[in-house]
């Protein structure tokens, strides 16, 4: 026999156990590769490289609107091809939160998302009617709209002149995505005239959450991030300027520091496997005390049995660390698809799996470590003697 398949052997001598163990080492690096991958992202620093449309929103937060007397000023910009703003309306309906309604200017709208597809009557329609409203395919198949039909809605931050929050639009318009991923945000999207919010709405209507600048060339975004909130420094409405990925990064992290989170719980679910896969290894040796001291006594030497425990351990962590890292690479990316463009991607990348393979040898060391130093310095005559 070799010693590779020594090594085979031992390892799967109790088939159960062993399994058991692998198939945790295999969650536990599942989570830490999904984990991980989240982490790098929100941690990441601004990347303007190949960035076509940024965004421009206040410096103090994203729920801090901007005048609108700010549209002209960045059409003016070099480099800017269009301007178009938007505010959040806080849409319900029938007790449904899941709405992403946004009040904006159509024709805007129009020019700078060109990956919203729809007849050009329709685009012309939300423009000319007053209470007009398009929305995503998705979301009309769900409820069943169509085009022409009077959609109540309600909005939970924006009432009405007469304080009612009760909203009447009339669908002229349903949007696609050009691809499939674009498709797939369509399931929770609509737009609203933003002329008539601000001719009907309580508060708020001279006003914009965001203005989002689509670029002539992507080389200039940094440039021209730099030189909007260089142009509104120390004003009263200060901004920030960023890329649609860092802002919708920045919108979820609102609801936490994601990153302290992800880290406390790789933390619990690494001391977790610690424990798990030393108290097998620890068990193995313990039941193989007669056998280690055979081979002792075979001519093997301490080094050369400590080297065997050890390679069980590293055996044991590599398989279940690579299946595991290989599942979620699959994971990643099929929750990536899934969210479309609402949330960032999750990629398990390189920087992810180096992160992996380190950890892989971490935890083989620390928990193969000691049961390999125990086999190490066994004395022969004890271990034959049952001592």
């Amino acid at each position: 026999m070799t010693r590779t398949g020594f090594v085979v052997a031992n390892l799967f001598h109790k088939k159960t156990r062993t399994w058991l163990t692998l198939l945790s080492v295999v969650m536990a690096f599942l989570l830490f590769g999904l984990l991980q991958a989240v982490n790098v992202v929100f941690s990441a620093g601004a990347d303007f490289v190949g960035a076509t449309r940024l965004v421009t929103q206040s410096r103090v937060s994203f729920t801090s609107s901007l005048p609108m007397r700010m549209v002209p000023e960045m059409d003016a910009i070099p480099g800017v091809q269009h301007v178009m703003y938007q505010q959040w309306f806080g849409a319900v309906f029938r007790d449904d939160p899941q709405i992403f309604a946004f009040a904006v200017d159509p024709m805007r709208l129009h020019a700078v998302y060109p990956e919203w597809v729809m007849p050009e009557e329709q685009w012309q329609a939300f423009a000319q009617t007053r209470t007009g409203m398009i929305a995503g395919r998705m979301l009309a198949d769900k409820y069943g709209w169509k085009v022409g039909d009077k959609i109540p809605l309600q909005s939970n931050i924006f009432p009405q002149k007469n304080n009612s929050k009760d909203w009447t639009f009339d669908l002229v318009g349903i949007y696609d995505g050009k691809d499939e991923q674009w498709q797939r945000q369509t399931a929770g999207g609509m737009y609203i005239n933003h002329a008539y919010f601000a001719e009907a709405a309580l508060f708020g209507g001279g006003m914009a959450g965001i203005f989002v600048l689509r670029l002539d060339d992507p080389d200039l975004a940094e440039s021209i991030a730099t030189t909007v909130d260089t142009r509104y420094e120390n004003s009263s409405d200060e901004t920030k300027t960023q890329t649609e990925k860092d802002f919708q990064i920045g919108f979820v992290k609102q609801i936490g520091d994601i990153g302290l989170m992800v880290r406390w719980i790789l933390f619990a679910v690494f001391f977790t496997l610690l424990l798990v896969v030393g108290n097998t290894m620890a068990q193995s040796v313990r039941e193989r005390v007669p056998q280690l001291a055979v081979l002792k006594t075979l001519g093997f030497s301490d080094n050369a049995v400590l080297g065997f425990v050890m390679a069980e351990t590293v055996a044991l962590c590599a398989i279940g660390g690579l299946i595991g890292l290989g599942l979620a690479t699959l994971a990643g990316a099929g929750l990536s698809a899934a969210a479309g463009g609402f949330l960032p991607p999750i990629a398990v990348d390189a920087q992810v799996w180096t992160a992996g393979l380190i950890a892989i040898v971490v935890l083989s060391l620390v928990v193969g470590l000691l049961p390999a130093l125990r086999a190490r310095r066994l004395r022969i005559v004890d271990a034959l003697a049952g001592r």
